[in-house]
Formats: structure tokens, C-alpha cells, sequence
């Protein structure tokens, strides 16, 4: 998988790339050339007592290591250039490919392990591409051409080459070898801090209510200690591999001063070829060392490559029709007919038999047990989720053929748990329609009882909201979710238990000032306080994700228990 996102992503830029092989192959010739110019100074010039051949050739040898530094420069900036954008494009895409995500894939991969893909994971691949361009590039060149020179001022040393190099690989081989499984338990465990620190950050309110901060703070200490045990080992391997990757250029090095003395002494090499000779050893060992710290940032990348490919790979199960219809003949239209709905390796359906309409400017009310399947059953209609067996029309067209913005564009969601994001009430708002005006929003704001808080606010409409909306109460987050889906100006609203966090006297208040100022827009409204519905065009009553009865507030009183229990249940309560 490594290899295919490489090929996949630094292909786009392969002017780049042949700018890195260039420029490296031209570093690796002058950084192969040097010492065989030292060698002739020291056997030539230092010999003969030259000067002026020593000048000469000093200042053409500084020449070519200034052509080396100029040329690994422009190399690594090439390089770094391609990786860069490689990293973004993959950003880019997991990113869009994540946005396409149903609901029932952001679960199965989890919202903080996709965190971690789309951060760290691909952090690491650019890493290892920027180190492929050019140490990976540069090793290879100067192991063998370091080995070519060698063998070329001295052949009768070249066995000791022919020890350490294998030896070198062997060490490196076996090190690594090790690291491979350390790698990916270590990519699992980041997501679970991730996981742990997400869930803290996002339920500090609740885990402060319940004085949880202590079990909170254990269950972060457990998983940060799980990472620093997995990555003990890991360091342990890198500690490891450094003393004997240079224990053995060591003695390679001392093997060559060593028998070269030998033959020096005899008049068989020169000093200034066995200078040249130690220096070659050190570029190929150098090159092999090289090598295999690119072996050892591979696994990891090669770990991180699978986790970012599974995400890209993933498909969707929101499959985007090949023709989509873009015309929707009948507009606030809803209708379902024998809708059935199971999640993946579940043993029983969450819905069953679901079979309803509502006409456009009606308002149809769904109201169930916790567990009924309520917010599922509204969630087919946006389609975020796909109905596993039955038909989910809106405006006419089944949600399967139409085109997905343009379905989108006609509903209006208020989730069961209102989201806001950070930046201003006006942009939050404006999230449902870009070109809003600000009296369009004023009226959305009065319509959803907002209006009189926001502007308390310090500055109105451009007061902050941070993430989350945090720094408003739950009932005020929860109307201006509901003036953000008026903004839309949708055929359809859907509120998901959207009046849970007001009070009686604001919620009618709130359905009053919609069902006045938006007949014509059709209403879908799940609810568990019984007075939120009342006065509905019609009440689905769900029992276990059965539909077990559908009708007036009047007529459902008189014929179906399941309501009749819900209401004398709430009814008692309030008494």
C-alpha cells in the first residue's frame, strides 16, 4: 500500500522527482570524486614537494564540494517540495473521502482513529517520502559507486568489504525485523489516546458533574502509558542499532588501517590511495547506514500507508446514482413504504415495516420509547443512512436516484444533539445559506424564540461562538440549530428531539411561530414530551422499531395503548 500512494501521489509530481535524481547523482559523482583527488595530492603533490599542484588541485577540489553542497540544496529542496504536496493531496482526499462517509462508517473506523489517518498517518508517509527522494536516493549511489572507486585504488582490500557489508545488513535486517509489529501497535495506541483525550474534552461538562476527573485522569494515564511502553520498545530497537551499525564500521575502518599498514610497509599501496580507500569505506558503510534508517521509517510508514489506504479504499454505502435525478416533482413530499433498516452483523432490525406520508405543509410527528428507532427513522430521509430493505421517497423521488446535494439543499436537519461551530451567530447561522441578509436572519432567529438572547449578546449578530457552542446554554444552542435549518429555506424540516432543552412555555411559543410563518414547509418532528405533538397533522407511535400505530392526538388516545401509556406516564409525572 506504501508503494501504490507513493507511485499514486509523487507521481503528480515527477519534474520534481527527476530535479532530486539529478541533482543527487551529481552530489553523489562529486562526493565520489573527492577523495580520489586527495589521494593524488598526497601521492603526487605532497610527494614531489609540488606547491603549485597542490594549489591547483586544492582549489579544484573545493570547487566540486561546493558543486556538492549547491547540488544536494537544490535536491533536498526538490524533494521536500514533492513530499510536501504528496502529504496535502492525501490530506485532500481522505479528507473528501471521509466527507462522503455515511454515519455507519465514521463508526466502524471511529471519529478519533480518522483524526489520526488524516494527521499523524499521513505525517509519516510524507516523512518517508521526503527520505526516499533523498537519502534512498543518495545510498544506493554511494555504496555502489563507493565500492567501484574502492576496487579501483585497491583491489587486494576489497575483501574486507565483501565482511562488513553483509554483516552490516544482517544487523540491520534482524532490528528491523522487530520494529514491524511495535510500529502498528503503536499507530493502534495513539488512537487511543486520541480517543480517551477526545472523549474528555468533548464530555468535560459531564465528567466534572459526576466528579469523574480522577477515573477520567486514570483512564488517560492507562492509555499514555500503554503508547510510552510501545514506543520504550521501539527506542530500545533504534538504541540498539546504532552502537553495532557503527561497532562494525568501526572495525571495518580498523581493519583496513590495519592490513593497509601492512602493505604500505611493504611498498605495495600507497598512503595517499589508502586514505582514499578509508575514505570510500566510510561512504559505502555510510550508504548502507543510510539505507537502513530508510528500512526503519519504512515499516512505520508502510503501517500508517495501510491505515490512510483503508480509508481511501473504503466505499461509501451513500453510492451516488449514475444518472441522479436533479427534478423533484413533488416538492415537501415524504414518504415511506415498507422501510426496513439493520446496522452491519446486528441480529435484528433496528426498523421494521415502516410505512407513512406526509404531504407538503403537514406536520407528521414520531414519538416512541428510548430505543424505538426514532432518530434512525429520520435519518433515512437526509439519507445518512440507507434503508436496508423498502423505498425512502422525498419530493417524489426515491433518495436512492436523486441527486445528493440537491436533495440535501431541501431539508432543513436539526440533529438530536445541536452542533455549532466556532465563529460568529451570523456565520453559524449562515451555514445553512451563505447568502443569507441579515434580516432574513433576524426573522429566522425570531421565528426559533432566539432573537431576544442574541441580542443581549455583546454584538448581536457577531457575537463569538466557540466550538461546540460551548459558551451558550443547551436550550439556546438547540434555537439557534433550528434558525440555522430556517436559514436553509428548506421544502423540509426535520427536527430530531430538537425542543428537549426548552421550556414548556418556549417550545409553544417556538411551534406556534413555525407552523404560522412556515405553512407551506413540511415538518417532521420526533419527540419524547407528548405536548411538543399534539396538535400535529398526524402521530407515528413506534414500539421496538415497529410502527404500531398512526392517526390524530385525539384518535390515537381512544385506539392505540402504546400512546395512551406514553401520555398518562407524562401526564402523571407533571400531576
Amino acid at each position: 500500500m506504501l508503494l501504490k500512494l507513493l507511485i499514486r501521489y509523487l507521481g503528480r509530481y515527477r519534474w520534481l522527482l527527476v530535479g532530486v535524481l539529478v541533482f543527487q547523482l551529481g552530489s553523489a559523482l562529486a562526493a565520489l570524486y573527492l577523495p580520489t583527488l586527495n589521494a593524488d595530492i598526497i601521492d603526487n603533490g605532497v610527494a614531489r614537494g609540488d606547491t603549485g599542484y597542490i594549489i591547483r588541485t586544492g582549489m579544484f577540489m573545493l570547487a566540486v564540494s561546493l558543486g556538492q553542497i549547491l547540488a544536494s540544496i537544490v535536491a533536498t529542496y526538490c524533494a521536500a517540495r514533492a513530499a510536501m504536496s504528496a502529504g496535502r493531496d492525501i490530506r485532500r482526499d481522505v479528507f473528501g473521502k471521509v466527507s462522503a462517509f455515511s454515519e455507519r462508517e465514521v463508526s466502524q473506523f471511529g471519529a478519533g482513529s480518522l483524526i489520526t489517518r488524516n494527521t499523524n498517518d499521513v505525517q509519516q508517509i510524507q516523512m518517508v517520502s521526503m527520505m526516499s527522494a533523498t537519502m534512498l536516493v543518495q545510498a544506493p549511489m554511494l555504496a555502489i559507486g563507493g565500492i567501484i572507486m574502492a576496487l579501483r585504488q585497491d583491489i587486494g582490500l576489497s575483501w574486507i568489504l565483501a565482511v562488513s557489508i553483509p554483516t552490516l545488513l544482517i544487523v540491520a535486517g534482524l532490528i528491523i525485523g522487530r520494529m514491524v509489529p511495535l510500529f502498528r501497535a503503536y499507530q493502534e495506541k495513539l488512537d487511543g489516546v486520541n480517543r480517551v483525550m477526545r472523549e474528555q474534552l468533548t464530555g468535560v461538562r459531564v465528567v466534572r458533574a459526576f466528579v469523574r476527573e480522577a477515573i477520567e485522569e486514570e483512564r488517560f494515564r492507562l492509555a499514555n502509558t500503554d503508547i510510552m511502553v510501545v514506543g520504550r520498545k521501539v527506542g530500545s530497537l533504534f538504541v540498539l542499532m546504532f552502537p553495532l551499525v557503527m561497532l562494525v564500521l568501526n572495525v571495518t575502518i580498523v581493519g583496513v588501517v590495519w592490513f593497509g599498514g601492512i602493505q604500505v610497509d611493504a611498498g605495495e599501496t600507497q598512503i595517499g590511495t589508502l586514505f582514499a580507500f578509508m575514505q570510500y569505506v566510510g561512504q559505502i558503510l555510510g550508504g548502507v547506514m543510510m539505507a537502513s534508517f530508510m528500512t526503519i521509517m519504512i515499516p512505520r510508514a508502510a503501517v500508517s500507508a495501510d491505515r490512510v489506504g483503508a480509508v481511501l479504499e473504503s466505499e461509501s454505502t451513500l453510492l451516488r446514482p449514475d444518472r441522479p435525478v436533479t427534478e423533484f416533482p413533488r416538492r415537501g413530499s415524504v414518504r415511506m413504504q415498507n422501510v426496513a433498516f439493520t446496522y452491519p452483523g446486528a441480529e435484528s432490525p433496528v426498523l421494521e415495516g415502516i410505512t407513512f406520508h406526509a404531504e407538503p405543509g403537514e406536520t407528521v410527528a414520531i414519538i416512541g420509547s428510548t430505543g424505538s428507532g426514532k432518530t434512525t427513522l429520520v435519518s433515512l430521509i437526509p439519507r445518512l443512512f440507507d434503508a436496508t430493505a423498502g423505498q425512502v421517497q422525498v419530493q417524489g423521488v426515491d433518495v436512492r436516484s436523486a441527486d445528493l446535494e440537491r436533495l440535501w439543499s431541501g431539508i432543513g436537519l436539526v440533529p438530536q444533539r445541536p452542533f455549532l461551530f466556532s465563529g460568529t451567530v451570523a456565520s453559524n447561522l449562515r451555514f445553512g445559506r451563505e447568502d443569507a441578509t441579515d434580516e432574513e436572519i433576524w426573522k429566522a432567529l425570531e421565528i426559533a424564540q432566539a432573537k431576544d438572547f442574541v441580542e443581549e449578546m455583546p454584538d448581536g449578530l457577531d457575537s463569538r461562538i466557540a466550538q461546540g457552542g460551548t459558551n451558550v446554554s443547551g436550550g439556546q444552542r438547540q434555537r439557534l440549530s433550528i434558525a440555522r435549518a430556517i436559514v436553509h429555506n428548506p421544502d423540509i424540516l426535520v427536527f430530531d428531539d430538537s425542543f428537549s432543552a426548552l421550556d414548556l412555555t418556549t417550545d409553544a411559543r417556538l411551534r406556534q411561530a413555525l407552523w404560522r410563518e412556515l405553512p407551506h414547509v413540511t415538518k417532521i418532528v420526533v419527540a419524547q414530551r407528548v405536548s411538543t405533538i399534539t396538535d400535529a397533522d398526524r402521530i407515528i407511535v413506534l414500539d421496538d422499531g415497529k410502527m404500531v400505530g398512526s392517526g390524530t392526538h385525539e384518535e390515537l388516545l381512544a385506539t392505540n395503548r402504546t400512546y395512551r401509556e406514553i401520555v398518562e406516564s407524562q401526564l402523571g409525572v407533571e400531576a
